[in-house]
Order: C-alpha cells, then sequence, then structure tokens
C-alpha cells in the first residue's frame, strides 16, 4: 500500500471520512456532545486532518522501518505480489458487506451499504486517476525510484526494491494515462466525479429501505397525475439516450429494430396510460397495451436471434472475433430493450444512468488504468447491486414490482409472467454482467480472461450467501426471522439462482473462444 505521501494517500482521505463520520454520528445521536463540538468547526476539522495525516505517516514509515530491521545481515527476495489501495479497499468494502449480514437493521438499510460502497470506490478511483495524472506531469514516471540491478537471478532488495515493485502498475498506469491527449485526459479526470454524482442524483429518485421508504422522492412526485407532462418528457428524453448509448455498435439492422422497439415502449406507455401522447384522446382510449407490447417482443427477440446468429456465424467462418464482438453487443442490446419495456416510466433515468457509467467506466477508468480482470469483475458486480437498489428495490417482498410479469399477456401465465418479473427486479445485476462479458471480450487480450472473470464473479456471489445461510440458520429463533431475514434469504437464493445462469452465459462465451478456427 503506497503510502509515501499522506497527503495523497487513499488511507488518509478514509481516515478523515470516518473521523468526520464518527463526530457527527456521536453530536446527533446523543445528548451529550464530544469534545470537538466544544470547538470552532475550523479547529475541529484542522484537528481531524493532523490525526489523519500521523496516522498515515506512521503506517508509512512503519514497513520501512520493519523491512530494514528484517534485511540486516540478510538479502531475501521481497515478495513481487502486492496489493494496491483499490484491491485492498475491494476486499474490506466486500468483508464488511458480508459481514453486515448479520444485524438485521443493516438488512433493512443493505442500500445504504451499497450506496456508500459504490461512493468509496468512486473516491478511491478519484485519487488513483490525480495520482496518475500527477506522475505523468513529472518527466520520471517511476516517481524517483531507482534501483542497481543485483545479480543474476535475483531481485532488487531493500526498502527501494519493495517499493519499485509495489509501484509497477503504478507507473504503467502512469505511463498510459501520459499517452492520452489533452481532452482524452480531462475526460479521464472528470468520469470518477461524474459517475459519483450520478449515483447521488439516483438516491434522490427512489426512497427505499425501512426508514426511507415514507419519505417522498422524485418517483412519487412524476408518478403523480398531477405531473404527467413532465414524467412523458423525462420517459421519452431517457428513451432517445438509450438508443444513443446503445446503437453505437450495433449493426444496421439492430439500429432500426432498436430505434422502433423503443419507439414502441413509449406507444406502450401511452396506452396504458402512463405517459402522454399527442393521438390519445382523453381516457377512452386507454387500454392493455397487449399488441404494443407485443410489438416490441419482436424486436427483442429479433436483435436477440441477430447477435445469436453472429456468434454462430463468428465460430464457421473467417470474420471470428468482429462478428462475436457485436453479436455479443447486440445480445446486451436486446436485453436493454426488454428492461426499457419492464421498467415502469419514471425508472427509466436508472436504466440511462447504468449504460452511461458503464460507457464512462470503460472508456475513462478501467481502460486507461489498465485494470485487472478481478478487479473489473468485483466493480461491475458493485455497481450492479448498487443499481438494483437504485430502481426502488429491498430486501422487502412489498417492493416486488409484479406488474412487469403481465406486460403484453392477457391473463396471467406461470412462466412468462415469472421470467418477466424476475428479469425487471434484477435486471441492474443482469445488465452489468452483461456488459462485462462484452468489455473482456472487446478489450482484453488474454484468452482466459472470461474464465477468471467467471470465477470472480462465482465466487464474490457465493460468499455472502454461505455465510448468510449460516446466520440464518444460527438465528434462526430470532424475534425478525419471518419478517427480515427469511426475505432477504428469498432474494438471495434468487439472485445465486441468476448468477448461476450467468456463469453458464461466461462458460459458453468463453469456450467459443477457445473454440475459434
Amino acid at each position: 500500500m503506497p503510502l509515501s505521501s499522506p497527503l495523497f494517500s487513499l488511507l488518509f482521505y478514509l481516515t478523515l471520512l470516518v473521523l468526520s463520520a464518527v463526530h457527527v454520528v456521536v453530536c446527533t445521536s446523543t445528548e451529550s456532545a464530544c469534545y470537538f463540538c466544544s470547538v470552532s468547526w475550523l479547529a475541529a476539522g484542522g484537528a481531524m486532518l493532523l490525526m489523519s495525516a500521523l496516522l498515515c505517516a506512521l503506517v508509512s514509515a512503519l514497513p520501512k522501518t520493519v523491512v530494514g530491521v528484517k534485511h540486516v545481515g540478510k538479502s531475501p527476495a521481497p515478495s513481487s505480489s502486492r496489493w494496491s489501495e483499490l484491491d485492498l479497499l475491494i476486499l474490506l468494502g466486500t468483508t464488511g458487506h458480508v459481514l453486515s449480514l448479520g444485524a438485521s437493521s443493516f438488512i433493512e438499510e443493505e442500500h445504504q451499504t451499497w450506496y456508500f460502497l459504490v461512493s468509496t470506490l468512486c473516491l478511491a478511483l478519484c485519487q488513483e486517476v490525480y495520482r496518475n495524472h500527477f506522475l505523468s506531469s513529472d518527466g520520471d514516471p517511476r516517481g524517483g525510484l531507482h534501483t542497481e540491478p543485483g545479480p543474476e537471478g535475483t531481485t532488487p532488495v531493500g526498502a527501494k526494491g519493495c517499493a519499485l515493485l509495489e509501484d509497477d502498475r503504478t507507473r504503467a498506469a502512469a505511463s498510459a494515462f501520459k499517452r492520452l491527449g489533452g481532452a482524452d485526459q480531462r475526460m479521464v479526470l472528470a468520469s470518477p466525479w461524474a459517475v459519483l454524482c450520478c449515483c447521488r442524483l439516483l438516491r434522490a429518485l427512489n426512497q427505499t429501505g425501512v426508514q426511507g421508504a415514507h419519505r417522498p422522492d422524485l418517483g412519487h412526485w412524476l408518478t403523480s397525475s398531477d405531473h404527467k407532462a413532465a414524467l412523458s418528457v423525462l420517459a421519452a428524453l431517457s428513451l432517445l439516450a438509450v438508443f444513443l448509448l446503445v446503437q453505437r455498435r450495433c449493426s444496421p439492422m439492430s439500429k432500426v429494430a432498436l430505434a422502433l422497439g423503443l419507439l414502441g415502449v413509449y406507444c406502450y406507455r401511452a396506452a396504458i396510460g402512463n405517459v402522454m401522447s399527442p393521438w390519445q384522446r382523453g381516457n377512452s382510449d386507454i387500454s392493455k397495451g397487449i399488441v404494443e407490447a407485443r410489438f416490441v417482443y419482436v424486436f427483442v427477440l429479433g436483435i436477440l436471434f441477430t447477435g445469436t446468429k453472429d456468434l454462430l456465424r463468428s465460430q464457421v467462418s473467417a470474420a471470428g472475433v468482429p462478428a462475436r464482438t457485436v453479436g455479443l453487443w447486440e445480445i446486451h442490446s436486446g436485453l436493454v430493450l426488454l428492461a426499457a419495456l419492464l421498467l415502469r416510466p419514471h425508472n427509466l433515468p436508472v436504466l440511462v444512468s447504468s449504460l452511461l457509467v458503464q460507457t464512462l467506466m470503460a472508456k475513462c477508468v478501467w481502460k486507461p488504468l489498465n485494470h485487472g480482470v478481478a478487479e473489473v469483475t468485483v466493480m461491475h458486480y458493485w455497481f450492479g447491486q448498487a443499481f438494483f437498489y437504485f430502481q426502488g428495490n429491498s430486501n422487502n417482498i412489498a417492493t416486488v414490482d409484479v406488474s412487469a410479469g403481465f406486460v403484453g399477456l392477457e391473463h396471467y401465465v406461470e412462466v412468462p409472467a415469472a421470467f418477466l418479473t424476475t428479469f425487471a427486479t434484477y435486471v441492474g445485476p443482469i445488465l452489468w454482467a452483461s456488459h462485462l462479458v462484452n468489455y473482456l471480450s472487446s478489450e482484453s487480450s488474454s484468452h482466459s480472461a472470461l474464465r477468471r472473470a467467471c470465477f470472480c464473479y462465482a465466487l464474490i456471489c457465493s460468499i455472502p450467501v454461505s455465510v448468510y445461510i449460516i446466520l440464518v440458520t444460527s438465528l434462526r429463533y430470532h424475534l425478525f426471522i419471518w419478517s427480515v431475514f427469511s426475505p432477504k434469504l428469498l432474494y438471495e437464493g434468487m439472485h445465486l439462482f441468476i448468477t448461476a445462469a450467468l456463469c453458464i452465459f461466461f462458460t459458453a462465451m468463453d469456450q467459443t473462444k477457445l473454440t475459434k478456427p
């Protein structure tokens, strides 16, 4: 963990954030005030800054002292496996989330955990981006670290050698950042902040959880009959944004199908009375929208069929990787079109924001900073979980939108209704997993990238379920076992089933890549 500069260390900002949070929580939740409440905010802030800087300086000096003592009289080769700050954040965040599942209050407000993790991840990416920017601005991107080559078969020893091994990835990312143009560098610098602002705005769209479900939010304001015109404009703009974000990598035929499908989505919502349309005359024209919904289903199946055809064509022709990449993206586009149909109109901004964040992260964060497969996979999982709650879901069965299972159906049909309801509920994790396959297939040069991503995705999804089953078994006599723990177990079970299906898709894509002639 590089902490040689405490003021630019992630630990410094996290410590400052924790101290500020403890100060605010203590002073607002108890009658008695802490010491910092008796002084001015400027003095309290200065004390917190000093404490954070001293802690980072102490942690930075401690490894160097230990390494210096350890290498007196002997020169063992230091380990080349070093964890970055982002790796530690991912490990601590995942561990903290798993441990939080043992408390009923944390389960009821799990969305706050994911909001905090995603926001902290964005801040960590900001710190990494700006550090690479400052390093690339210097003449020596290695940060002044030079070591003399040792004897053949040995590695550099001492504190400088360890620091050099730890900063290998930082120097590589800084060199890649330096090769970017001026406009691209500004985009990379602004992207984490844009993602953070986007996530903050989405939190105001749907209040969820036990503590916030009763609070007014933007979603309730939009769904009010008095603001139908605003909802109509927002839905139209959101569908247009979806088309602009998705069509860039589609084939010409799929672009036409996507445009007509999104137009059919708006017609469906107008037919059932959710939004306004210029050809609708009062409430007499309101219907179930069965024809319009089935019109969209035709284009969804058409796009999925076209993507599957391109995947098969990549195996038997010389098209190879380009056809495979286009096919995977068209499958992703078909899933996006289906999500636009099933989501309620006020949740269409959530879909747009998901696609926008995927684009920004892929072009301006993961590729320029050369993140590994495991890090990219965990980030996709985290964002998928956050967007699960952004659309208004919770660990309560009452938040499941069962109306999605009747879109385009005249009466209840068991299998289609179950599939549509499940897809509409878990649309966030599904779309982010689909984007992960597309990103690794198009950007990664390693033939084992999908295989490693499948393993990481299955591992990070199965660990919380395994731990939670043990916790629920031990807490089976808890007062809230049926109202809190059991619904969460149902959600985790369905999520595990979806994860298994996604891993099968990962494996299928990896096998097609291996058998490519």
